[in-house]
Formats: structure tokens, C-alpha cells, sequence
């Protein structure tokens, strides 16, 4: 007979994690010690459930990789006692550090599943409930005694999304997420639902390998109409600068003015990682599909294809840690390592 799995449910901090005082209407941190209390449907599901917190839960707003780290510790510390994840986060930047996870983690063969909520669990119309409850009924689906997942995963308002293709869409609607360049992977309803077909197989007879080392010296620079040569400089001229990731336009297009086009030579000359994404919601970057991306395609810009901002940067902060040799960058960047984009 199968045993129970067993899920580990960390709290990071966040929106999910506040009650609000009677009395006075403050939100305070949740206890998560007396989480059955709070949440007793939570008894009816089919795993055993255990919590830890941060010690000081933060602001997603002041997340950064040293967190990233700092969770990626826990989730090593109990990889093996634990079939499955669940990180409570706040939203504002939940899928930045899921793409980082995703990518820090090679060869994952249990699911991590990240939530948050818009309203505090205490809140008479929040959506907190029904996000953690599902996202630990999913972090807890089995079949044959193993995972369904085995992937980092984001779920958020009745649908779950591959964590590396989702990026925050609104700041008031419970429909908080999109995953606009990859279909979800389970949708709830009466029932839950697996798209099996858009899953990632396991790697579960290959180790399990946490990476550590981060690079934080990388910037985003988003072009708009107008954009002066003084303030692209002043980014690309920025001390120790290893990577960016550049935001154009459409397809990947860019200006082509000669002050432009010879800023990103001289950078690329230095060693400096430049990666082009679409400013666009969906879509892909198609370098030389128009006269105004040649010339990036000819000087040698990485194409970001259909990945997300949030994963480019992830994704690039990944690779210079891991020192990626800069001959072998830009291929590796344009492979998909973790499902993040096209092949």
C-alpha cells in the first residue's frame, strides 16, 4: 500500500500569510503552527502536511537572490523527506523567484508549487484559501506511488502554470497570472485536471543538483520611442555590468541608428551578456524578420525567443553564475533547459 505523501509547506511571506486583527483591521504574519485551526478542510486531504517560515517573513517587494538562495537551502536541507513543495509568496515578484527555482534546481523530479492570494487568508471574500488548498492537492498527486509533477509550477485562481512562463498581469483581479506563450498544466474545477501532454517528463534517474551561485550584476533595459544615447550608456557603461537583458519591440526589432548599434558592439566586445526579449505580452523574437533587427542578429545578440522577462533574467543571473564559457553562451541561453521557451 502506497504512504501518504508527505508535503512541506514554506512560507516566505506575503499577502497569503497576513490575518487581519478584529479590533483593529492590521494585518499580521499567520501562524502556521495552527493552520488546521484557521483552514480545517486542509484535514481532508490525502497527505501529511508540515510548515516552515522564513524566520523574518519579507515583502516580495524586497525579495532578492540571497532569498533565492535562502529557499533553495530549505528546499535541499528536505528534498528527500518531502514528495512534494508548497512556497507561500507574496506576488509582486512570486514569478521571478519561481523561474530562479526552476532553474537552480536541475533534474527536479518532485513538484514545487508556488501561491500566493490578492486578499489575506482572513478576508471574507479572499482567494487564499482556495489557492493553498489546491496547491497542495496538486503538490500531492500521485499515481503508482509518484508525483504527477516534476516541475517548478505557479498556481494561482483555478489554474496552474509552468513557473518559468508566467508573469503578473494584474494587481487587483484574482486572475493575477498568465502564462501567455505555454498552455497551463492543470486546470481546477469540479474536477482536477492534468494536461499530461505540456508536463515535463521526471529526471528521476538522474541526481538532484542545486546551484547556488547567482550573478546579480545583470540589468533590464526596456527601449522606448525617444530613448536617448546618454541614458543607454549610462546603463551599459555601468561598473562590473555582466549581462542584459534588452526589451525591444515586436519581434525582437530595435532603432537602428549608428550610436545604438555601436553601444551594443562595444558592450558585447566586453564580454557583457545581451539578451533580447519582446516587450509584448506573447509572442516570440524573430531576430532578422525585419530590417530592424538585422543588425542585432549580425552583431550577435542572444534571441530570448518566446521566453518571459522575468525567466531572462532568471535564466541569464543562472548561467553567469555557473560561468557559462562565452563561447558556449549564447547556444546554451537559446536552448531550453527547463522548459522556459521554443526549442
Amino acid at each position: 500500500m502506497a504512504s501518504t505523501p508527505k508535503i512541506l509547506l514554506i512560507y516566505t511571506g506575503g499577502t497569503i500569510g497576513m490575518i487581519r486583527e478584529m479590533k483593529t483591521g492590521a494585518l499580521k504574519a499567520f501562524d502556521f503552527d495552527n493552520l488546521l485551526i484557521h483552514i480545517p478542510e486542509l484535514s481532508q486531504l490525502n497527505c501529511s502536511l508540515e510548515s516552515v517560515s522564513f524566520e523574518t517573513p519579507i515583502d516580495s517587494s524586497n525579495m532578492n537572490t540571497h532569498y533565492w538562495v535562502q529557499l533553495l537551502e530549505i528546499v535541499e536541507v528536505d528534498y528527500h523527506k518531502y514528495d512534494g513543495f508548497v512556497i507561500l509568496h507574496g506576488s509582486d515578484t512570486m514569478s521571478y523567484t519561481a523561474s530562479a527555482l526552476s532553474f537552480m534546481i536541475e533534474n527536479l523530479s518532485k513538484p514545487i508549487i508556488f501561491t500566493g492570494s490578492q486578499l489575506p487568508i482572513g478576508d471574507i471574500r479572499t482567494d487564499a484559501k482556495e489557492n493553498l488548498i489546491t496547491s497542495i492537492e496538486i503538490a500531492a498527486s500521485q499515481i503508482k506511488g509518484k508525483p504527477i509533477l516534476s516541475e517548478v509550477c505557479l498556481y494561482f485562481e483555478y489554474k496552474l502554470y509552468r513557473a518559468n512562463r508566467t508573469t503578473k498581469v494584474s494587481s487587483e483581479q484574482f486572475e493575477a497570472y498568465d502564462s501567455p506563450n505555454y498552455p497551463c498544466l492543470a486546470e481546477s474545477g469540479v474536477h482536477l485536471k492534468f494536461n499530461e501532454t505540456h508536463q515535463k517528463p521526471p529526471s528521476r534517474f538522474k541526481k538532484v543538483k542545486f546551484h547556488k551561485k547567482i550573478e546579480t550584476q545583470v540589468v533590464i533595459l526596456k527601449l522606448f520611442p525617444g530613448i536617448t544615447e546618454s541614458v543607454i550608456k549610462s546603463i551599459l557603461e555601468i561598473e562590473e555590468l555582466k549581462g542584459v537583458v534588452l526589451e525591444t519591440f515586436g519581434s525582437g526589432n530595435a532603432p537602428t541608428e549608428k550610436w545604438f548599434i555601436q553601444l551594443l558592439k562595444k558592450t558585447l566586445n566586453k564580454g557583457i551578456k545581451i539578451v533580447n526579449v519582446t516587450q509584448c505580452l506573447s509572442g516570440n523574437v524573430v531576430l532578422g524578420l525585419y530590417e530592424t533587427s538585422i543588425q542585432l542578429q549580425n552583431i550577435g545578440l542572444i534571441s530570448g525567443k518566446d521566453i518571459t522577462t522575468e525567466s531572462a533574467l532568471a535564466k541569464t543571473m543562472y548561467l553567469l553564475g555557473k560561468k557559462v564559457p562565452n563561447a558556449q553562451f549564447k547556444q546554451i541561453f537559446e536552448t531550453p533547459l527547463r522548459g522556459e521557451m521554443l526549442k
